[in-house]
């Protein structure tokens, strides 16, 4: 492909720069005391963030810039990948909570959109970008993380409504959540694969807990979510019973190139967190920014192929894992960095740190990234499988009804 910006990305780059220019305040990357991690320790800090991210989502949206690949007729502006992977780029710059609703416009929104009935879309995507619902991924549980087809919390059918019982866990935002998206086993009598059903489960309703989890540094990220008898109506079932496996792919493929397309930070903070603790002319520092320099080379690249793929209609395919297991390391990398330039002083925390500890809560929240959307393991796992063509590994219970696995 042409990296060059087309006649039609330059026009459309100075649209957007014109357009956030009237709307936000682009952000000084030198003014490293003006940081923001956005990494909340208190309710009433979850609720101001949530409030300003929602704020700013309405203002996208009522400029088409909420999701601006969806198409025109759901909200979106029709725009290719590449094209709508301008707007994401130009937002970066600006000093705005850009990214806190991604599970619904680039996850949920998308999956809705291939496998939702139209009275779901119709309800539910005008919502999910105006941030009028917050949607949360019900996915993970204790007992099956890695292997999440073996997931046990079970939906059993009563009439028009399914009665849902189990747990998950990790669950991002699931604490301001309005709406999740459930896998259930509904069928334990088939391989464990073909016996999952997506559906979308009300948070607030009766049964439902939400237990936050927190963090080591303070913050609230994720949660355990209890479900005890759960009553949903089977009409807000995504997709055909027993179909969860593939509403879950077209899910997680979307989850881990959104997560590849993020950016906590920039070189070029680093670079002013070396000049400023005096660290710069340090040639080691020097080149281990040039390292992470390099990195973010290859993460645009990389973004380039994935959003070209889709320009041409080929879906998020194995490159979002690449991607996804490029962003991981590009944290861990640069986590260390961080606190390496700030030497004996990295070892502080809060206000007691340089710059009121906000990299050390960059530093804490490379974990992140490196964990959702599918572990580092099992990113290469998938690389070594669909890219590769690498022997699959050996799975004795592909074939096997759930309700016969050995469990623990």
């Amino acid at each position: 492909m042409d990296f060059d910006d087309s006649p039609e990305e330059i026009a459309l780059r100075a649209e957007v720069r014109a357009w956030l220019d009237e709307h936000a305040v682009r952000r000084d990357p030198e003014a490293l005391a003006g940081m923001r991690t956005y990494r909340t320790r208190t309710e009433a800090e979850d609720e101001a963030l949530v409030a300003e991210a929602r704020a700013w989502q309405r203002t996208k949206a009522d400029s088409g810039w909420a999701a601006p690949s969806w198409p025109a007729e759901l909200g979106g502006r029709d725009l290719s990948p590449l094209l709508a992977g301008v707007f994401a780029a130009e937002e970066a710059h600006y000093d705005v909570v850009g990214r806190m609703f991604t599970v619904g416009t680039d996850m949920v929104g998308p999956t809705l959109i291939e496998w939702g009935t139209d009275e779901q879309r119709r309800h539910h995507l005008p919502r999910i970008l105006r941030a009028d619902d917050i949607w949360c991924q019900l996915f993970s549980e204790p007992g099956a993380g890695s292997d999440l087809a073996g997931l046990s919390t079970r939906a059993l059918r009563d009439g028009d409504e399914w009665v849902v019982t189990g747990q998950k866990v990790w669950t991002t935002g699931a604490h301001y959540s309005d709406l999740g998206i459930l896998l259930a086993r509904t069928d334990p009598d088939v391989p464990k694969h073909r016996g999952i059903t997506a559906i979308a489960v009300d948070m607030r309703a009766p049964g439902v807990d939400v237990r936050p989890l927190r963090q080591i540094d303070g913050t609230i990220h994720f949660n355990e979510v209890f479900l005890d008898e759960v009553r949903v109506p089977v009409a807000d079932t995504i997709g055909p019973v027993g179909s969860g496996w593939g509403v879950a792919l077209t899910m997680l493929t979307n989850e881990r190139a959104s997560i590849g397309g993020g950016s906590m930070y920039g070189v070029d903070q680093l670079v002013q967190l070396a000049r400023e603790s005096g660290r710069l002319g340090d040639p080691l520092i020097r080149q281990r920014l040039a390292d992470m320099y390099i990195r973010d080379e290859i993460l645009r690249f990389l973004g380039y192929r994935v959003r070209t793929a889709a320009a041409s209609g080929r879906p998020p395919g194995p490159e979002s894992s690449v991607m996804k297991l490029a962003v991981s390391a590009r944290y861990e990398v640069g986590g260390d960095l961080m606190l390496d330039i700030e030497g004996a002083a990295g070892a502080l925390m809060g206000d007691d740190a340089p710059y009121g500890g906000r990299f050390q809560d960059l530093f804490m929240g490379q974990w992140a990234p490196r964990i959702g959307g599918g572990t580092d393991q099992v990113q290469r796992n998938i690389i070594g499988e669909r890219v590769l063509g690498l022997p699959g590994d050996i799975r004795v219970d592909k074939d096997v009804a759930f309700r016969d696995l050995p469990r623990a």
